[in-house]
C-alpha cells in the first residue's frame, strides 16, 4: 500500500509538527513525517482509521484536510528506507557541498522526502547563476540592446536618441536586482523549507568524512555541487597586466574605451557585444578558424557580419601568446597566420571558458575521480566514483546551463537516497547564446548527424522569409532544420533571430518527441511572431515559401 500524504491545518511552528506526527502514531500511523511549512503530514496508512485519525488531530487542535499527491520515487517504505541499515548514526541523510542551482534543487527534493538535509556553503548563496551569471549578464545585455537599438532605430518617423552611459548607474541597478532574486529565490527558501544551512570550507577527509572548517560532518550520502569559476588560459604577463572575467567585467564602473576579448564563444561574443552596444571599441579574438565553433557555420558567418557591422573587431585563427603595459594601456601579443601582432586596448577580458571548483575539496582523500579538466567523473545517475557520494552541475563535465544543474541536482538527490537509477534524457537539450539576435539550438548540428552515421538533410530559411522580422525591419539571420532523409524525424534546429530563445522551444519539443517536418509544417503557427519561422522552416522541405501567401497553409 502506497504512503498517504495529506493536509494539515493550523500548523504554524515546528512544535506543531511534533504534535500532529504524536497523535498520529497515536492513531496508528507508523513512518510518520511531518511539515508545518508546507501544512501535510506523510504516514503509512495501514492499519490507520482515517475518521479517527482526524479526531485525534483534531482534539489536538488542528485539522485534516484532504489527500495530497505525493512527489517522490513512489516506494511505500520511502521515509522508512531512508534511515535503515544502521543509518541514524550519520547527523544528516544528505550533505550538500555548494549552494547554487543543483544544491537548491537537490536539498528541495531531499527535503520532500523526509530527509534530514545540511548544505555547506563557503562563500554567496545562490551560485553562479543569480549572483555572476545568467541574471546579472542578461539584465546587462538587455540595457545594451535597448541602448543599441535607441541609436541605430531604422523606423522612419518615430526617431530616437542616446545620451552618454553612466555604467555605474547600470551597475547598481543590476546588482538590486541580483540582490533581490537571490534573497526570493535561493536564502527564502532555507528558511521556508527548514533545512540546515553551514558557512564554511569544505573538504572530505576520508570516503565517508567531510570536513567543515575541520569540523567533521557525516551524512549518508553527499553531493559535490560546487560549481565552476572563469577559466584564465596560462598566458605569459597576463597577471601582471591585469585582466577581467565574465564576472569582474560585470563590475566595472568606467566603460573602456577599447576593450580586448580573449575568447569568441558564448561568453565572449555576449561580453562582447555588450560593450560594443554601450560603445566601446571592441577587438575579440578567437583561436579556432570561426567564433561560435560548436554550432553550425551559418551562425559564424551570420554573427560576424552582424558583429562586425556594429564595429566588433574579430580576429579568428588568434592565439594568444602574450600580454603586457605600454604607454598606460594594456597589450596582447597574438599570433595570426604565423605572425606576431600587437593589440592595445584599457582592458583585457578573458573569456575562455570555465573552470570546475574541485581542486580544494579534497578528493583524493574520498576516492572521488576527476577528469583531466579537473571535472567530477560521474555515471549516468550522477554518482561518483565513491558509491556514496554523487554530483551535479557545472562541477561536472556537463553542459554548463543552469537548467542542466537543477536537473542533475534533483535527481542525484533522488537517486542518492533511493539508491536510484534515474538517468537524464540530453538528447533535446537547448542552448542560447544572448548576443542580439540571439542564437538558439536544440539537438545535432548538420555535421553531427552525418558523423553519427545518419541521413540526414537540412534546409536554411532565411530571416527575410519570416513576416515578423520583414515588420521589425531587421531580418539578419535564418532558421536551419535538420531531418532525417528517410522519414523527415527534426533531428536538430538552430536559429538566429530576435527572440531565438523562445523560438527554440517548438523545436525541443519537436526532437523530443519526434515529430517530422510533415508534423510541424502542419501544425498551427501564429503570424507574425517569430516562432512561425520554425514551421517556414519546416514548409521548405517540401515547397517554395517564397510562393505562399501570408499565413498560407
Amino acid at each position: 500500500m502506497s504512503r498517504k500524504r495529506i493536509e494539515v491545518r493550523g500548523m504554524t511552528c515546528e512544535h506543531c509538527a511534533l504534535s500532529v506526527e504524536a497523535v498520529l502514531e497515536d492513531a496508528g500511523a507508523t513512518g510518520v513525517f511531518v511539515d508545518y511549512r508546507r501544512g501535510f503530514a506523510e504516514f503509512d496508512p495501514e492499519g490507520v482509521d482515517l475518521e479517527r485519525a482526524r479526531e485525534f488531530v483534531r482534539g489536538a487542535g488542528y485539522e485534516l484536510g484532504e489527500p495530497l499527491p505525493i512527489e517522490g520515487d513512489g516506494s511505500p517504505e520511502q521515509v522508512e528506507d531512508l534511515r535503515s541499515g544502521g543509518a541514524d548514526e550519520f547527523e544528516y541523510d544528505l550533505a550538500i557541498v555548494g549552494a547554487g542551482a543543483a544544491a537548491f534543487a537537490a536539498a528541495i527534493q531531499a527535503f520532500e522526502r523526509g530527509a534530514r538535509v545540511v548544505m555547506v556553503e563557503h562563500g554567496t548563496v545562490g551560485g553562479t547563476c543569480v549572483n555572476v551569471g545568467c541574471v546579472p549578464s542578461k539584465a546587462m545585455l538587455r540595457a545594451g540592446e535597448i541602448y543599441n537599438l535607441a541609436g541605430r532605430n531604422p523606423h522612419r518617423g518615430a526617431p530616437t536618441s542616446t545620451g552618454p552611459v553612466e555604467l555605474g548607474e547600470l551597475v547598481a541597478q543590476k546588482d538590486a536586482l541580483v540582490e533581490r532574486m537571490r534573497q526570493e529565490k535561493y536564502c527564502n527558501l532555507i528558511e521556508e523549507y527548514g533545512w540546515e544551512l553551514v558557512k564554511g570550507h569544505a573538504e572530505f577527509a576520508d570516503a565517508e568524512t567531510l570536513l567543515v572548517d575541520e569540523r567533521p560532518l557525516r551524512a549518508r550520502r553527499y553531493l559535490i555541487a560546487s560549481g565552476a569559476r572563469p577559466a584564465i588560459p596560462p598566458i605569459e604577463g597576463l597577471e601582471e597586466a591585469g585582466y577581467v572575467t565574465s564576472t569582474s567585467g560585470l563590475e566595472l564602473k568606467q566603460l573602456p574605451k577599447r576593450l580586448l576579448v580573449v575568447g569568441g564563444n558564448y561568453i565572449g561574443l555576449e561580453m562582447g557585444q555588450l560593450y560594443a552596444h554601450l560603445g566601446s571599441e571592441v577587438v575579440l579574438f578567437e583561436m579556432l578558424e570561426r567564433i561560435s565553433p560548436l554550432e553550425e557555420p551559418e551562425v559564424a558567418e551570420t554573427l560576424a557580419a552582424i558583429l562586425e557591422s556594429e564595429g566588433v573587431r574579430l580576429v579568428t585563427g588568434a592565439r594568444v601568446i602574450r600580454a603586457g603595459r605600454e604607454g598606460g594601456q594594456k597589450t596582447l601579443t597574438v599570433l595570426v597566420d604565423g605572425e606576431e601582432q600587437v593589440f592595445q586596448g584599457d582592458e583585457i577580458l578573458i573569456a575562455a571558458g570555465r573552470r570546475p571548483n574541485t581542486d580544494k575539496l579534497g578528493v583524493e582523500r574520498a576516492g572521488i575521480e576527476l577528469d583531466e579538466r579537473g571535472a567530477v567523473r560521474t555515471d549516468e545517475t550522477q554518482r561518483t566514483t565513491n558509491p556514496r557520494v554523487y554530483a551535479a552541475g557545472d562541477c561536472t563535465a556537463s553542459p554548463q546551463f543552469v537548467y542542466v544543474a537543477a536537473a542533475q541536482g534533483a535527481t542525484a538527490a533522488r537517486n542518492a537516497l533511493t539508491d536510484g537509477e534515474e538517468r537524464l534524457d540530453y538528447t533535446a537539450l537547448p542552448r542560447v547564446t544572448f548576443t542580439h539576435p540571439q542564437v538558439a539550438a536544440v539537438g545535432l548540428t548538420e555535421t553531427q548527424a552525418q558523423e553519427a552515421g545518419l541521413e540526414v538533410e537540412a534546409r536554411t530559411l532565411p530571416l527575410e522569409a519570416v513576416p515578423r522580422a520583414a515588420v521589425n525591419l531587421d531580418t539578419r539571420g535564418f532558421v536551419k532544420l535538420v531531418a532525417e532523409r528517410e522519414g523527415g524525424r527534426i533531428v536538430g534546429a538552430t536559429a538566429v533571430a530576435e527572440n531565438a530563445g523562445d523560438l527554440i522551444l517548438a523545436a525541443v519539443y519537436a526532437v523530443q518527441f519526434k515529430l517530422t517536418t510533415d508534423d510541424v509544417a502542419k501544425t498551427w503557427a501564429p503570424y507574425l511572431t517569430m516562432s512561425e519561422g520554425f514551421k517556414l522552416a519546416a514548409q521548405i522541405f517540401t515547397r517554395d515559401v517564397s510562393k505562399l501567401s501570408c499565413c498560407a497553409a
